[in-house]
Order: C-alpha cells, then sequence, then structure tokens
C-alpha cells in the first residue's frame, strides 16, 4: 500500500524548491535531508535558521501523517545547538513519542554529515479530519 505522504510530498513546492530528499518514510518515523546552499546562509555565512527549521518541519510533518487522515502541526519549538555553512547535508529524523486521539508528540533531530547535531525539534501535531485529494 502506498503511503499517503508520497501524493503530500508530490504537491510540496516548498521542500522540492529547498533540495529535500526524503531517505525514510513510515508511519511515525522518517529522514529527509537537504544540501545548504549558498542561498540559504545568512550574513554571518552560517545557515539560516529558517532552512534548518525548514527541513525539521518536514519530517516531522512525513512522519505525523500516518494515515489518509491530513496531520498538521499544532505547534514546534527548536533548539539550534551548532551552526553549519554552505555545501553541508543536513539530515532531519523524526520519531513518534506518542500518539493518542487526534493528539500527536514527535522529537526530530537534525545533524550534520559527520553525525553531530546541529537541532533538535520537537513537534505537536493535530489529526484532521481531512483527507489528502487524489492527485
Amino acid at each position: 500500500m502506498e503511503r499517503p505522504t508520497k501524493a503530500m510530498m508530490e504537491r510540496d513546492l516548498a521542500s522540492a524548491s529547498l533540495g529535500m530528499v526524503v531517505e525514510h518514510d513510515e508511519p511515525g518515523h522518517s529522514v529527509v535531508n537537504m544540501v545548504v546552499r549558498d542561498d540559504m546562509t545568512n550574513g554571518f555565512q552560517i545557515t539560516h535558521g529558517g532552512f534548518v527549521f525548514a527541513l525539521a518541519d518536514t519530517a516531522f510533518a512525513i512522519a505525523c501523517n500516518e494515515d489518509e487522515r491530513i496531520t498538521v502541526a499544532q505547534g514546534a519549538d527548536i533548539t539550534f545547538l551548532k551552526s553549519t555553512t554552505a555545501g553541508q547535508t543536513l539530515t532531519a529524523t523524526a520519531i513518534r513519542r506518542a500518539r493518542n486521539g487526534r493528539a500527536g508528540l514527535y522529537d526530530v533531530t537534525v545533524t550534520d554529515e559527520s553525525g553531530e547535531v546541529v537541532a533538535e525539534l520537537r513537534g505537536r501535531s493535530l489529526t484532521t479530519d481531512r483527507t489528502l485529494p487524489s492527485r
């Protein structure tokens, strides 16, 4: 059976424009990577936090959309632990911590190519009554 996130990601122009690649996609667990480009850096020539958050948020979205019902973010908090620069590959790994009824809790770890932790995101999800439209 095809995961509903496949159709979601086919429509995700933001993640595609940032060059994100889905490496792993299963209910409650995903891995997404992205190579940092020059245009993703800030005035200090380090990766802009918004792009790190976007990568973590995409992994969160894939992990929390576990069935045909659309699940959205209720909120998320991120802690930046290490800066990165253009040319580095960032990998976001999302894991479900808890899911009860319509609410879910997910942790996302963003690492660099050496495995060092760049950021940690905790996401809170809400499952809606809506379903993804057909392709």
